[in-house]
């Protein structure tokens, strides 16, 4: 290694320093908002309709302390994200073309919405039918139902999270396109195998019920599709512009 790209891997360690530190401090900063937080958006989550029938009990000391814990930390990390996928993006920039940086930079706020919308997704229409769809099972076995608030979040928290992060599939997919890591030929080659990976995400994370799995398979499937079709746009865009660009040299 000359000395040349030593200075180089230098400036790349001293700059991926720099990102992380941004990135740490941003999140410190956001837990300690997310702590101030934390009793509110509780507030707010137990006054939903899907919360009304339930008794908040504790069956632990610790039971409340791990939920307002949980709930400031995920809110740290929703606060931090934005800014994070900012400085991922600064990090990757240098090592674009300018139409690179300028196609790549709206994937910050396209990410941050995809993933609000796979929670509310979640949040609004799968758990609700999940807990009906329990509660159901609960009766038909003659069952009491005695939950703490701890069984609920830990489990709406459980879902609503792994959801919002599938629903990254369509930018990541567009991504990695844009690097010319994947090509739309290749996902479409690779549709068998990723139905198989999603379905079996979709039935991962849903009770055992056909209606649940139906709910989250055919989005998650849907989502696959977009991607393919927005890998496809991103891939004939960059050929067009290759073959322009070629067509000029060639004159």
């Amino acid at each position: 290694m000359n000395q040349e790209q030593q200075l180089t891997l230098v400036e790349h360690l001293t700059e991926l320093r720099k990102r992380l530190i941004i990135v740490a401090s941003t999140f410190i900063l956001s837990l300690a908002l997310g702590f101030w937080l934390a009793p509110k958006t509780l507030t707010f989550l137990k006054q939903q309709p899907t919360a009304m029938n339930v008794e908040w009990n504790v069956f632990g000391y610790t039971d409340g302390l791990m939920i307002y814990v949980k709930c400031a930390l995920i809110l740290g990390i929703l606060i931090t994200l934005p800014i994070a996928l900012h400085q991922i993006w600064l990090f990757v920039r240098p090592g674009l073309n300018a139409n690179e940086a300028k196609g790549t930079g709206y994937f910050i706020p396209v990410s941050f919405l995809l993933f609000l919308l796979g929670i509310s997704f979640s949040y609004y229409i799968l758990f609700p039918l999940m807990l009906n769809f329990m509660s159901n099972i609960n009766d038909s076995i003659g069952a009491l139902e005695t939950y703490g608030m701890k069984q609920y979040f830990t489990f709406m928290f459980n879902l609503v999270i792994p959801v919002g992060i599938v629903f990254e599939l369509p930018v990541i997919i567009l991504f990695l396109t844009k690097l010319g890591i994947i090509t739309p030929d290749r996902l479409r080659k690779m549709r068998k195998v990723s139905y198989f990976v999603l379905v079996v995400i979709g039935v991962s994370i849903t009770p055992p019920d056909f209606i649940s799995d139906f709910i989250i398979v055919v989005p998650l499937l849907l989502l696959f599709e977009i991607s393919i079709l927005v890998s496809s746009w991103s891939y004939k865009k960059q050929l067009a512009k290759q073959a322009l660009e070629d067509q000029i040299l060639d004159q």
